[in-house]
């Protein structure tokens, strides 16, 4: 597979009631997305809280996304650090996983040339020789990707395929679809604009919990049915605001849980669980919006 198109959700990391990896509960919850119809996964990025696991786990992670998805869709692992060593060697090993693609924030904290930048990516995307996605996230890297340091990557990183575009520039979804590359928005209130400007699909949390609602944006965009592609944004965008309202990690993982009838777990520390009262009010509001549970097969059932 070496398109990248389609509805990508950026998958959770469950965890255990004294917080660690709970890898049963992954495995379900990418099993449940891949019967939805979702094309990939981003995997350990904001969403799977890869910033705060060790590399182990990390290592982990990538481990059991490859093996659970048997080349049924295309991951996208991150494999992003604070420093280019350590995110060189998650991306060697997540090559040799059999993960179809990574992708890596910029160096972050310390502010670093444009030079640096691309020497970054330039180690990271040797390390693995795969395609490479750089992940633009300046509300939490401080350094936002514009298209003129996209291209001194582009000039100096043979392995870049293209970005997830999750900075509020959305103007630059263009220029980078004219670049030539695969340009996944990062927001998934703005799927369908996106890619009616060059996108050429959706990376974001709130769609592994609802998956079904953004792999209809998808199909009836691609069918060429505006008009039903446009109720499937609608209805998906209240999914995503109720996220909002509650919390990234601590809703998403909630309601998983509740649909698939398993324990996602709280999210890791510092995050916070929802309060009893916050996940009553999550889960009648899910129900609302059509989110009940769902049976999921594994392979071979």
């Amino acid at each position: 597979m070496t398109e990248f198109k389609g509805i990508y959700p950026a998958i959770i990391t469950p965890m255990t009631s004294d917080g660690g990896l709970n890898e049963a509960a992954f495995r379900e919850v990418i099993e449940f997305n891949i019967q939805a119809g979702v094309h990939g996964f981003w995997v350990a990025g904001g969403t799977g809280e890869s910033i705060l696991l060790d590399d182990e786990e990390n290592m982990r992670i990538a481990e059991i996304a490859s093996d659970q998805s048997r080349g049924r869709i295309n991951n996208i692992m991150h494999v992003g650090a604070a420093t280019t060593a350590r995110a060189a060697r998650l991306a060697e090993h997540a090559a040799g996983t059999g993960v179809e693609a990574i992708c890596c924030v910029p160096p972050f904290f310390y502010r670093q040339s444009d030079e640096a930048i691309v020497e970054h990516y330039r180690i990271v995307g040797a390390a693995a020789d795969l395609p490479l996605f750089v992940y633009n996230l300046p509300q939490s890297t401080g350094v936002e990707v514009t298209p003129d340091l996209m291209q001194k990557i582009q000039d100096g990183v043979p392995q870049l395929r293209g970005l997830k575009h999750s900075a509020l520039t959305f103007a630059y979804v263009r220029a980078f679809a004219n670049m030539g590359l695969s340009c996944l928005i990062g927001n998934s209130m703005l799927m369908l604009p996106a890619l009616t400007i060059g996108a050429t699909g959706c990376v974001d949390g709130p769609p592994n919990m609802a998956p079904e609602l953004w792999v209809e944006i998808w199909n009836a965009y691609t069918a060429g049915d505006m008009a039903r592609a446009e109720a499937a944004q609608e209805k998906a965008t209240r999914v995503t605001e109720m996220v909002r309202a509650y919390g990234l990690h601590a809703t998403v993982k909630a309601v998983l849980s509740e649909r698939l009838g398993i324990d996602c777990g709280s999210p890791r520390a510092p995050g916070r669980p929802l309060t009893d009262a916050q996940r009553s009010d999550v889960l009648r509001k899910a129900a609302e919006l059509g989110l009940t549970r769902v049976a999921v097969a594994q392979p071979g059932d």
